[in-house]
């Protein structure tokens, strides 16, 4: 079997608590399911400023773009607040991101059976839910240029972005969309803003124009909504929705919305993925979407789940172990049947458990499936 690499950035926060859980799995899948999956560690984000006084080194950087896959936990805090804006942890971010080519986030937003009473939605509005939502990473308003703050007269500053897409940037994540749709239920919702931005309007007719050029996408059922509309939609009747590719602005959004429906952002993991490149090979990073909560931070009591299926994702999506990534899925379904929870997804007459006792419960639960 061949080796494969994988990169762990803990990074800040919680971070480094869910990612030793992640460890652990990792281990477990080498010992008993015979996996030869070599992992390192460095630093980024806020931990990486500490040490080197940038959010995230040179060396660092091409050492992810070497790996299989990058696993990271999280990045900021407020400890941080007053670091200059380029020097920021969540640009650590926004540079992997970059240098990777990484234009594609897949987002799912799954309500576990046994969590729909967490949801604050009706038990009949979410259960069963099964969304994937995917983003464009690399352009639109968090990349465009000009951008900054500059002062102007009367003593005022003006602060300048810049939304911008290209038909290229657009028509590839509109295929990586459509492309899972076919996989899944056959309908994609492209969310955008064409009734009062030109770069929406753009996006709409590529869209459009991709599926209309394919006859392999004639069995998915595309639909256009603007992207507040489908703010609302997913709070009313999200179970309409099976595939929604939207732009970097409004996927951020939108995600985070379709991620509190589950009940908890501790719940769900997220794959960033390049094209392939000329030897066929692509770049990815796996996270969970919930941030550094630097609040609960040191307490061992963060949910490790959303980080365990990230890397549940990098086994199906970089590494090409399905059965394995299916069995980490099976064990955490086993264990949230067995009434074990973190805080964040604590109901009456439930056990509470810590991060650590979380992870445990997962590797027991593989323990009985090797």
């Amino acid at each position: 079997m061949t080796k494969k690499n994988i990169l762990l950035l803990a990074g800040d926060g919680i971070g480094p608590e869910i990612m030793l859980e992640a460890k652990k799995i990792i281990d477990w899948f080498n010992k008993n399911k015979k996996l030869d999956i070599d992992y390192s560690e460095e630093l980024v984000g806020g931990a990486s400023y500490d040490e080197n006084e940038t959010p995230l080194t040179d060396q660092v950087l091409y050492k992810a773009m070497d790996s299989d896959a990058v696993l990271l936990g999280a990045v900021g805090g407020p400890k941080w607040d007053t670091v200059d804006f380029a020097k920021k942890p969540e640009r650590a971010l926004l540079r992997l991101r970059k240098e990777m080519r990484l234009f594609a986030n897949l987002r799912p937003a799954i309500c576990f059976e046994e969590l729909v009473s967490a949801s604050s939605l009706k038990p009949e509005v979410i259960s069963g839910l099964d969304i994937l939502i995917v983003r464009e990473l690399t352009g639109g308003i968090y990349f465009g240029e000009p951008r900054g703050i500059e002062p102007i007269e009367n003593g005022e500053r003006r602060g300048v972005n810049t939304h911008v897409y290209t038909s290229k940037e657009i028509r590839r994540v509109a295929k990586v969309a459509f492309d899972l749709a076919l996989k899944r239920n056959k309908k994609v919702t492209s969310a955008d803003k064409s009734n009062v931005m030109e770069a929406g309007l753009l996006w709409k007719e590529e869209v459009q124009s991709l599926y209309d050029e394919h006859a392999m996408y004639k069995s998915i059922s595309l639909n256009h909504m603007l992207a507040d509309n489908c703010a609302m939609q997913l709070v009313r009747n999200p179970k309409q929705f099976d595939v929604i590719v939207t732009d970097n602005l409004f996927g951020d959004m939108l995600s985070d919305e379709a991620a509190m429906l589950t009940g908890s952002l501790g719940m769900l993991p997220s794959a960033s993925l390049s094209e392939k490149d000329k030897h066929g090979r692509t770049r990815s990073m796996y996270e969970p979407c919930h941030g550094s909560a630097p609040d609960i931070a040191g307490k061992g009591i963060a949910n490790p789940i959303a980080m365990i299926l990230s890397f549940a994702m990098a086994l199906k999506y970089s590494l090409n172990f399905d059965q394995e990534a299916e069995l980490l899925e099976l064990a955490i379904k086993l264990v949230l049947k067995d009434g074990l929870r973190t805080a964040d997804i604590m109901e009456k007459g439930k056990q509470k458990v810590s991060t650590t006792q979380m992870g445990d419960a997962i590797i027991a639960k593989l323990d009985t499936k090797k």
